[in-house]
């Protein structure tokens, strides 16, 4: 009789424990989702507030030297690949308007709205203005995953994440408007379509480069000091 009431007992403090620890684990998971919530759309307004100062998109001559890949990469790092995308979403929708109501000369190839002289935008505008954008902020996710997975470096994973993210990023826009208005944009740049490629390629190592670097920083210091938010205490590796 007394083993079984033991065995009773024993059995109400197992259920009891787990219990316990499962609601817990339930409280630290919604406590996450709210933190990761708050995050997200924190760095949604700063995309915002960025698209509507000149902070977000710098004029380099005839081009823009933008700041708004920085929070896309830092959502991605922080929150993952989905979240990423999220922010990369504003980000394109916010090309398509920049472009649309004060546009450049080359606008056309991000806004379906613009058009100079015979050179309209259209579908393909938004593709190159929103697809690469949400794939940068994917592309960090995926990257920092990987990298903290094989370098079991933060530094390093969030550098190289922002590096590559950022500079397929800038490939990718480049090469829609080549693909997609490669002899318009030649036309309006006063090139001849031959020497489009060459003219491209400095783009990609003039703002490409500067974005790079930039963001590079910026994601190391603002990623550093916010990923115990989203990943928990994070164990500093030696040599960092």
């Amino acid at each position: 009789m007394d083993g079984i009431l033991a065995g009773i007992l024993e059995f109400q403090y197992v259920a009891s424990r787990e219990g316990s620890d499962r609601r817990k684990t339930e409280n630290m998971k919604s406590k996450q989702k709210t933190k990761n919530m708050v995050l997200l759309a924190l760095f949604g307004c700063i995309e915002i507030v960025l698209m509507l100062t000149p902070l977000g998109y710098i004029p380099i001559g005839p081009v823009r030297a933008t700041t708004l890949h920085i929070p896309v990469i830092l959502a991605g790092v922080l929150m993952g690949p989905k979240a990423g995308s999220a922010i990369g979403l504003i980000f394109g929708i916010s090309s398509v308007i920049v472009n649309t109501l004060t546009p450049t000369v080359t606008s056309f190839v991000f806004s379906p709205f613009y058009s100079v002289g015979e050179f309209h935008g259209g579908l393909a505008s938004l593709i190159i203005a929103i697809g690469p954008r949400v794939l940068l902020g994917w592309l960090a996710g995926v990257l920092f995953t990987l990298l903290m997975k094989t370098t079991k470096k933060i530094n390093v994973s969030l550098i190289l994440a922002a590096l590559i993210s950022t500079l397929t990023h800038t490939a990718l826009v480049m090469l829609g408007i080549y693909v997609f208005f490669g002899s318009a944009y030649a036309a309006v740049k006063g090139v001849a379509l031959s020497g489009l490629a060459a003219l491209l390629l400095g783009v990609v190592m003039t703002n490409g480069l500067l974005e790079m670097a930039i963001g590079a920083v910026i994601v190391l210091a603002v990623g550093r000091a916010l990923l115990p938010l989203t990943k928990g205490k994070m164990k500093k590796p030696a040599g960092e």
